[in-house]
């Protein structure tokens, strides 16, 4: 695996989660979120999804990632356990907390959180851009953008959860260039997060190609990735209903790994795998109670992109 020892500003080493104690899939979301199952209300599936973060983060420590695990006891959150849409870390010690579409995925916002990252970590300022929220501006953090820390680039798919003058605050004060597509899955429905279907990585890139509904669009896209020295994997359609684009590089202890569910890698080939494996270790989780609420591993996982102190 070479230069799998080298240090990138793209693969975290530290990640926070959240482990719910009342997991259930969100209908509020559901209206735009194709990726939900639809599921029996009287189906408990709470003890399932409390084990699954538990052994997921029990894996993703054994590879040497540090895992702050929250808890959370209340009722009100059914999607809690997608951290990443809510706030977001970047190196130089920035913080952005973010607003949210769903009134019910508001309330998972934590003072605790950020207590925490400011305890720990080196934390200069934390802007707060959920007073958008009452004007109907949303941006959902690493979900509306999949960021490219490497090449300062934030790429995002236009949907009701993705505002462009959100998107043009954030990218202004974070120092990224937006690049906004648009995409839709085979039956034409708009996505409604980039990290569904797009995963950069130090080393290579995992998009679905085939929903990027403008080709120009899509081949300033590839130009940009492959100008960052690298290597373009698309996925099918098919790879990305099973959740193969909504995975996460992360530095452990002996190299860089892909955190990604057990789901998404059945669906990789043994091509996209070797691409892979040249610089990451595919680690794989099995989040597949978790992943019935429409998100898997990448939504899981807030990555740190900050300095610990002391």
């Amino acid at each position: 695996m070479p230069g799998h020892f080298a240090y990138s500003i793209q693969a975290p080493s530290a990640v926070i989660m959240v482990r719910p104690h009342h997991f259930t899939v969100n209908t509020e979301t559901a209206i735009d979120n194709r990726f939900q199952a639809s599921v029996d209300t009287r189906d408990d599936l709470s003890s399932a999804a409390y084990n699954e973060i538990t052994r997921a983060a029990e894996t993703l420590r054994s590879h040497g990632v540090e895992v702050h695990l929250f808890e959370d006891t209340g009722t009100e959150t059914p999607d809690s356990v997608f951290p990443n849409n809510w706030f977001s870390t970047h190196a130089g010690g920035h913080v952005a907390i973010y607003p949210m579409k769903a009134v019910s995925r508001r309330r998972e916002r934590r003072g605790d959180v950020i207590e925490m990252l400011k305890t720990r970590y080196r934390v200069q300022e934390v802007i707060d851009y959920s007073g958008l929220e009452p004007d109907g501006l949303f941006l959902e953090g690493t979900g509306a953008m999949v960021l490219d820390h490497i090449d300062r680039v934030a790429y995002a798919v236009r949907s009701d959860r993705t505002d462009p003058i959100t998107l043009e605050r954030f990218s202004t004060h974070f120092n990224f260039e937006p690049m906004v597509f648009d995409a839709r899955d085979g039956s034409g429905v708009p996505i409604y997060h980039t990290n569904v279907l797009m995963c950069i990585a130090t080393d290579f890139a995992m998009i679905g190609l085939d929903m990027m509904t403008d080709p120009a669009r899509r081949q300033e896209v590839v130009t940009r990735l492959e100008r960052s020295g690298r290597h373009v994997i698309a996925l099918t359609n098919e790879q990305i209903s099973q959740f193969a684009g909504n995975a996460l590089e992360l530095q452990g202890k002996e190299s860089r790994i892909l955190a990604l569910s057990t789901t998404a890698l059945a669906a990789l080939d043994q091509y996209q795998l070797g691409v892979i494996e040249e610089s990451a270790r595919p680690v794989a989780l099995d989040i597949r109670t978790i992943e019935r609420a429409g998100g898997s591993v990448r939504c899981t996982l807030a990555g740190i992109h900050l300095t610990p102190r002391g």
